[in-house]
């Protein structure tokens, strides 16, 4: 604080849950942020400091911001395309590939734009974003998600993703969209030395992301496995998420997917990887072993995992991070944490009955084990002093909260549905009273931009990619 005097205070909670580990739960609660960095948290005992700017928190439950492990952005330029819709996942990719082709910088802007609103709006603050398609002639596709990332003040880690295997190699995508495995890596070195920040409580954050083991080479696995530990950043794919994909690993490598995973030296608590469905027992005590993060992603499990249910508690209780995830926009249609963070609470019930999964840890799921799958532990993720000034305020008044008097926390998740009041990200305001607050920004503007690249990308008009900003 200068002088004692903050540059925000957020202030007058029902209460606030810190999420630093201890289970602290301050009632009427406080905090403090300057300079983008936690100051000062306290109760409704503690004296709070004077600040520049007051944010009212009254009748509201204040949590870390949310964090979001696991997203395809430029699938909302596609999102409930019935030609895809109610498949499994290789008949849906085999659909949407074509379509997704046809993107561009100026698609790849306006859906990371839209997509990063949309998780605002949620009470997400933190999210990555794994675009692992690279068509031909679409420009720097990264970079342009990247920009929208910075105007909006979200906290980004985008990942550089690939797929080297094409239709003609046996795997999914046409040709279009693949590269072979030295331009990916030469690329992945680029953008890394380019945008990746490693300070601090940075804004953005780069990790390379081969797309699947059914879509890239063992080689490229290996390499960019090697390329991480060299440049110092993070490793992300999908593992385990479809029963097609235990069938091409042991056809093709004449193993299960993390066997396979472990062989090409990802087996490291530099990877997370999204969905993790089918896991041996055995292979998830390996996993928690060797610190590897999972990304839990319950709505897209249920619209097109096969049937599968991550083995969450499991997971952590064998040492592996994991953190909440909602997935693309084309396979569950919408970019809400509150929503993946209540449909983990529900699955958790479903899988193992009641009490399979409470909303504390539903909440420590999509903060501290967010934040650990980034390799991010204290520094997101949580309300203490020092770490980055984001968070959340959920209201709980009115008809949808009527009753719910004893637990906040619980209520989060068991009443709403409920969007956030206020987002703040390194101490700025992102979303105030329910309404997206960026200066200079023209939401209607994005909006139709969208949507002409939605149509473009789909088939359904035509023309040029037009300028990004």
């Amino acid at each position: 604080m200068r002088d004692g005097v903050a540059d925000l205070l957020v202030r007058d909670a029902k209460l606030v849950a810190v999420c630093d580990g201890a289970g602290r739960e301050l009632p009427g609660g406080w905090v403090a942020i300057t300079a983008g960095v936690i100051t000062g948290v306290g109760a409704a005992a503690d004296p709070a400091p004077e600040a520049a700017t007051t944010l009212d928190a009254s009748g509201c439950l204040v949590t870390p911001g949310l964090i979001n492990t696991h997203h395809h952005m430029y699938q909302n330029l596609t999102r409930s395309y019935r030609p895809a819709i109610n498949g499994p996942l290789f008949s849906w990719l085999t659909v949407l590939y074509p379509l997704w082709a046809r993107i561009d910088e100026e698609a790849a802007y306006l859906s990371a734009w839209v997509g990063l609103a949309e998780l605002a709006l949620g009470g997400c603050t933190t999210t990555t974003d794994h675009l692992y398609i690279a068509p031909r002639g679409g420009g720097d596709l990264w970079s342009a998600e990247i920009a929208a990332a910075r105007e909006l003040g979200m906290r980004f880690h985008p990942t550089r993703g690939s797929m080297t295997v094409s239709v003609k190699d046996g795997g999914l995508a046409p040709d279009s969209v693949v590269q072979d495995d030295d331009e990916v890596l030469a690329d992945s070195e680029r953008l890394v030395k380019l945008h990746h920040d490693p300070s601090f409580c940075s804004m953005v954050q780069v990790a390379l992301a081969p797309c699947a083991l059914f879509s890239v080479s063992p080689a490229l696995m290996r390499r960019t496995a090697e390329l991480a530990e060299k440049l110092d950043v993070r490793l992300h794919t999908h593992l385990a998420e479809d029963p097609d994909e235990d069938t091409y690993c042991l056809e093709q490598y004449g193993r299960r997917p993390v066997e396979q995973f472990e062989e090409v030296g990802w087996l490291t608590s530099r990877a997370w990887v999204a969905h993790c469905l089918y896991p041996s027992p055995a292979e998830v005590t390996r996993l928690g072993a060797a610190g590897v993060g999972v990304a839990h992603c319950p709505s897209s499990n249920m619209l097109i995992g096969g049937g599968g249910f991550a083995p969450v508690r499991e997971l952590r209780a064998a040492g592996a991070p994991v953190g909440l995830g909602c997935d693309g926009s084309a396979c569950t249609d919408s970019a809400s944490l509150w929503i993946e963070s209540r449909a983990a609470l529900l699955l958790g019930s479903q899988r193992l009955g009641p009490g399979g999964m409470t909303a504390r840890e539903v909440l420590d799921i999509a903060t501290r084990g967010s934040a650990a799958c980034l390799g991010r532990t204290g520094e997101i993720g949580e309300l203490s002093v020092g770490a980055a000034g984001d968070l959340v305020c959920w209201p709980q008044e009115g008809v949808r909260y009527a009753g719910a008097l004893i637990d906040p926390v619980e209520a989060w998740l068991r009443c709403g549905p409920v969007s956030a009041r206020h987002t703040v990200v390194a101490g700025k305001v992102l979303v105030r009273d329910g309404e997206l607050t960026v200066p200079g920004a023209d939401i209607e503007d994005r909006l139709r931009r969208h949507a002409a690249a939605s149509a473009r990308v789909q088939g359904l008009a035509s023309g040029g990619s037009g300028q990004r900003r």
